[in-house]
């Protein structure tokens, strides 16, 4: 089936909107949003009802978990939140907020032979098994240090270019590195929400 992944939104609904009408209606595409579908934009409750609404799926970002956090206050669903969070959870209504709460930490696209592609929102530490990665990473994950140790910062060698498919992942997070593309891992976030572009991976064609 062809699918759509798409990069941090961050309350964007216009250019979300706008980028779904260029790669295809939700009732006949496969969408998959990398997570933070919250925070920083001006439409976080807009984007998250379309989302529920139009049946896409999405990953937990970090911002979405901060959200979360602050609506039910179980610090076992963090980051910390902000201020900015705590006004979030409050304008969502009680079904988006079920609906965020319900996203896994991760995706996988199946392919022929198992898994093709795997959707996360930051990351995934080289050469750990799927169910063996920590959620902290999956969060937020940039980089890999000289030292070999996990990092949220961007010091270091970016994960994704170290990471060693198949699968391919498909992540965001990481706005500071832009488009990443190596051979088994692409970056889709481009900034959307600090005046770039929404980005996004279509599949099976790769464009």
């Amino acid at each position: 089936m062809r699918t759509v992944i798409v990069g941090d939104v961050h309350g964007c609904l216009d250019e979300l909107l706008a980028l779904v009408e260029r790669c295809g209606d939700p009732r006949d595409t496969r969408y998959v949003l990398v997570g933070d579908l919250v925070a920083k934009g001006p439409d976080s409750r807009g984007v998250v009802e379309w989302a529920r609404t139009s049946g896409v799926e999405a990953v937990l970002g970090n911002h979405d978990a901060a959200v979360l956090y602050a609506h039910s206050g179980d610090a076992e669903l963090s980051p910390r939140p902000g201020a900015l969070h705590v006004a979030i959870a409050a304008q969502l209504a009680a079904e988006d907020l079920a609906w965020l709460e319900a996203r896994p930490l991760w995706i996988a696209l199946e392919g022929d032979d198992g898994p093709s592609h795997i959707v996360v929102h930051a990351g995934l530490v080289p050469g750990v098994p799927l169910e063996a990665q920590e959620r902290k990473y999956l969060l937020n994950l940039r980089s890999i240090t000289a030292q070999g140790e996990p990092s949220k910062k961007t010091d270091g060698a970016p994960w994704a270019s170290l990471w060693q498919g198949p699968p391919h992942a498909v992540f965001g997070h990481d706005a500071v590195r832009g488009l990443q593309q190596h051979r088994w891992a692409t970056g889709l976030d481009t900034g959307c929400v600090y005046g770039g572009a929404l980005t996004a991976l279509v599949l099976p064609t790769n464009e």
